[in-house]
């Protein structure tokens, strides 16, 4: 018995390429609970008594399994993104949820060492949900790459400011639930659309970059909103109602992508059901012996020729990108600039208590830098492709002017004066979100899209490398020093507190002069990029990717009018094949 026609849309839209970016969107707006830790960091450091260093320790772990993705990208390689998505969901749950016990006093309390793989465990969730939704969604849409990072870290960079407005609704202002809410909403989002996610055949549409920007306006407003509300949150005092309502605002925004889903998605399937005119279709036939050394020539296998790397833009192996000149730069100012961003965005809420800001204030300060990453990331994603297309404007000379920025913010906090460090944190969390989207899209035009799953997770692998050197090692310990400085002064000793508080802007002077130089380095780095790749972006990058498209849109064609008339396709002669080749 036939299916209604609602029912053969729904079945349609649901398999759908448009829905399936759409509930991306929702898997990365549930993926950014790292850049919480700043609000629940003070919990953690308060119920357990840990000190600055070992608070920090705790944040280098959980670095370290935001940014440690390779085994979500090998798992990438041999399972579909599904498994992907829920094994991820998996990790989320049991890493934030044994945190959330811990944290309650529901379990015998944990060493440290043991909690570090807690928030490790939680955090290298979000390796998973990135290679199974945004790996896909860049695959699924090459030639607007750089549009697709923008918008998909987007949402992720507002990922804070949403779950802020949750939680706020949910549990009131209470540090321990957000943890707990963490643990189990990027899991159930994950679970709900864990089978729309997949790859699908590259097809070239007009109305893409239109739907694109519509999608970034939504966001945008999104953003704006969360804003408006996060400031009028700290100048009024809002009803358990209030924040309801606010999240009731949120949610209504994110119908808007979903609608725009099913528009594009109906289209196509009237499309479906009447085909193009099959005079204007043109399908060619391909020389025979071409046809047959296509089919002949091998697959290189992923350890083989690890020394003769193809050309830039082919797909290398996972060895020879990682064994490129150009991969070990791209680690070095990964290593400065991430590293050092996200020692700045880890001890923000550290910095202001140093300061001497009240707590409402603090969490304006990670409001802000939530949302003003979100608009470096949506900056970077749609500017830079903008500015490659346009203009063969490289983007790893943008990213040596993210870097560039990302130093002034640095060194606001280490010469702060009143009103300071709102500044700095809408500039470091501009520069911090920026830098993502450009590291991927690098990796992705340098090394090709064969072993994307895997490379771009071993490109951000110096990032919790960075961030351990520069957080723990440097910035941790110039900070206990000084509290110790403190307490001598008062005549007391380490053991007489219980945790290790500096006051004054001393605090943290050294510690982010050094990150301001380390940065400043990364952004030399960076040139050298450029210098190395500057022919390699004069070209057209996106061509062979267009030349997919237009096989899979001629072999659309060929199939809706076969399925819906039976007339004879107009077909080019194999001399006119040839002709088309040697052209």
């Amino acid at each position: 018995m036939a299916k209604p026609p609602l029912a053969q849309f729904a079945a349609h839209f649901l398999r759908g390429q448009w829905f399936s970016l759409f509930a991306s969107f929702l898997i990365m707006a549930g993926a950014g609970a790292t850049y919480l830790f700043s609000i629940y960091s003070k919990e953690i450091k308060s119920s357990l008594g840990y000190d600055q260093t070992t608070l920090n320790l705790l944040s280098s772990f959980k670095d370290l399994g935001a940014n440690v993705g390779v085994l979500s990208g090998l798992v990438a390689e041999v399972t579909p993104p599904w498994f992907v998505l829920c094994l991820g969901a998996a990790l989320n749950f049991a890493g934030y949820f044994a945190i959330y016990l811990a944290v309650a006093a529901k379990i015998p309390r944990p060493s440290p060492a043991l909690m570090c793989v807690f928030i490790c465990v939680g955090a290298n969730s979000q390796n998973f949900a990135n290679t199974g939704a945004l790996v896909t969604a860049v695959q699924n849409f090459p030639e607007n790459r750089g549009i697709m990072l923008g918008l998909l870290k987007g949402f992720t960079g507002l990922s804070g400011a949403i779950m802020t407005q949750i939680y706020l609704a949910i549990y009131g202002n209470d540090a321990k639930s957000l943890i707990l809410l963490i643990a189990w909403l990027p899991a159930a989002i994950s679970a709900v659309f864990v089978y729309t996610i997949r790859p699908m055949a590259v097809v070239r549409r007009g109305n893409e970059i239109r739907v694109f920007y519509q999608y970034l306006y939504v966001s945008i407003a999104l953003a704006l909103f969360l804003m408006a509300v996060t400031i009028s949150q700290k100048l009024v005092a809002f009803s358990q109602a209030a924040y309801a309502c606010s999240v009731a605002v949120v949610c209504a925004l994110f119908l808007v992508p979903l609608f725009l889903a099913i528009r594009e998605e109906l289209v196509l399937w009237n499309q479906k059901k009447n085909p193009i005119s099959p005079n204007s279709i043109v399908i060619s036939k391909l020389d025979p012996k071409l046809k047959l050394e296509i089919e002949e020539k091998p697959n290189t296998p992923c350890f083989a020729n690890i020394f003769n790397k193809p050309p830039r833009g082919e797909d290398y192996t996972i060895l020879q990108a990682l064994l490129s000149t150009d991969m070990l730069i791209l680690f070095l100012f990964t290593f400065c600039g991430l590293g050092s961003s996200l020692t700045a965005v880890d001890n923000l809420g550290q910095i202001g208590e140093s300061l001497g800001y009240p707590t409402k204030t603090i969490k304006t300060f990670l409001s802000l830098l939530s949302i003003w990453n979100y608009f470096g990331r949506i900056f970077s994603g749609f500017a830079s492709e903008t500015l490659l297309v346009k203009y063969k404007f490289p983007r790893p000379l943008l990213m040596t002017l993210v870097l560039l920025l990302s130093c002034i913010g640095l060194l606001l906090i280490a010469f702060p004066f009143p009103g300071s460090l709102y500044i700095a944190s809408v500039i470091i969390g501009f520069s911090f979100g920026a830098q993502l989207p450009l590291i991927f899209a690098i990796i992705s035009e340098l090394f090709g899209l064969k072993y994307y799953s895997t490379l771009f997770n071993c490109g951000q692998l110096a990032s919790p490398l960075g961030s351990y050197i520069l957080n723990v090692l440097i910035t941790g310990r110039l900070y206990d020093r000084e509290a110790l400085k403190t307490l001598k002064q008062k005549g007391m000793d380490r053991s007489s507190v219980k945790e290790l508080i500096c006051i004054g802007v001393h605090c943290y002077r050294l510690a982010f002069v050094i990150l301001a130089c380390v940065t400043f380095f990364g952004a030399l780095a960076s040139l050298i990029l450029v210098v190395r790749t500057r022919e390699f972006y004069k070209g057209d990058i996106y061509k062979k990717f267009r030349e997919k498209a237009e096989e899979g849109d001629t072999e659309m064609a060929y199939s809706s009018a076969n399925e819906g008339s039976g007339i004879k396709m107009k077909e080019k002669t194999v001399e006119e094949g040839e002709e088309s080749q040697t052209k």
